[in-house]
């Protein structure tokens, strides 16, 4: 259990909202009572309150209920700027506040939050199987206890990293569009073993713990994939014929075209020219 508690406070009960605040009474990081959310949909609201979280329909009535260690945007872009009035209007002058709208920039939250210690995060949709792969960049007025909150938080559901604000377009490309890139691969396995004439449902599972275990082999035992994949390769065996069929469909190099390619767009969003994205960055 957690030695510090927080209290948290969550403009947007939808998802992502909802598999943060999951994961962090079921981490105990925090329990119910120490979380709120705010929502113009009632059914979110009502899923929050059966679990014993504050619920309120306005984002005025969310931010005066308490002082919050944190209160996390977590609404579309277009309505950023909306939900930074009333938590400029009404937030504790020492919460933090955390962002998970896509492409608002730290500069675009500081000017509409003038004075305030702001985390931009981009989490991704595994963490509503608590297995997210969050990055996140902190606003120059941030502390280092705000990075501890933040990593405690998203611990919760997964991991958070801290990386420099200018690479959270690829983290985009990596781990916030990268679960789509894994669905893929795990349709295509499934494929594969439907094809050699295995049941659609046990290839699928198979396939997928397949990619769950070897996930998992990378985090725990530190060693590169290169490393790993050559211990399943054994001289003119099973294994090696079907990574030269990957390589010769061009498996590496289309999945590295797919993270350039995501990382790029995730720039021309933000606002970057194809010029600056050519220039600065070589995409």
């Amino acid at each position: 259990m957690s030695t510090t508690s927080i209290s948290v406070g969550f403009i947007g009960a939808g998802m992502m909202a909802s598999a943060l605040m999951d994961g962090l009474v079921a981490k105990e990081v925090c329990a119910p009572s120490d979380l709120s959310c705010s929502d113009i949909w009632q059914p979110a609201l009502d899923k929050a309150a059966s679990k014993g979280i504050s619920a309120f329909k306005t984002n005025e009535e969310l931010l005066k209920s308490k002082q919050h260690t944190a209160v996390v945007l977590a609404v579309k872009p277009q309505i950023i700027s909306q939900a930074c009035q009333d938590v400029a209007a009404a937030a504790s002058d020492d919460t933090l506040v955390v962002s998970i709208a896509a492409g608002v920039t730290l500069s675009t939250l500081q000017s509409l939050l003038p004075g305030k210690r702001i985390v931009r995060v981009m989490p991704n949709t595994p963490c509503l199987v608590g297995m997210a792969a969050a990055g996140f960049a902190v606003g120059e007025l941030c502390t280092d206890d705000d990075v501890g909150v933040i990593k405690q938080m998203f611990g919760a559901v997964g991991i958070g990293i801290q990386v420099q604000e200018k690479l959270l377009d690829a983290v985009t490309g990596v781990s916030g569009s990268g679960p789509a890139y894994v669905f893929q691969f795990i349709e295509a396995l499934s494929d594969g073993g439907v094809r050699a004439g295995l049941p659609r449902d046990v290839a699928t599972q198979l396939a997928a713990q397949t990619v769950k275990g070897a996930a998992e082999m990378v985090l725990v035992t530190g060693k590169h994939p290169g490393l790993l994949k050559d211990g399943v390769t054994s001289p003119g065996g099973t294994t090696i014929a079907g990574v030269e069929a990957l390589e010769k469909g061009g498996l590496r190099a289309t999945t590295i075209s797919a993270v350039t390619a995501a990382t790029k767009r995730s720039m021309q969003l933000g606002g970057m020219s194809d010029a600056d994205i050519a220039n600065k960055h070589g995409l």
